[in-house]
């Protein structure tokens, strides 16, 4: 993942294939709670798979500020490009 679009895809790939989201309901302003119904238990699995993913360490701090879906992009990208 080097770019936003790329971290994006991987989100959405990950939305998809382990939250059973329709991939066309990720979009940058779709809200992970409201909008896509995630909950605090899908919150936390969803920062355990980036770790896997990125082999970084996610903060739980930045994630306790993460609404949308951008938001979750935003973080991924100052964790992997940084």
């Amino acid at each position: 993942m080097k770019n936003r679009e790329q971290i994006l895809e991987t989100l959405t790939k990950i939305l998809v294939d382990e939250f059973e989201i329709e991939a066309n309901n990720v979009t940058l302003n779709a809200s992970l709670y409201d909008e896509l119904d995630l909950d605090s238990i899908d919150a936390v699995d969803l920062v355990i798979k980036l770790q896997q993913i990125t082999g970084k360490k996610i903060n739980p701090d930045t994630f306790k500020s993460v609404r949308t879906v951008d938001d979750v992009v935003s973080a991924i990208e100052a964790l992997v490009i940084a």
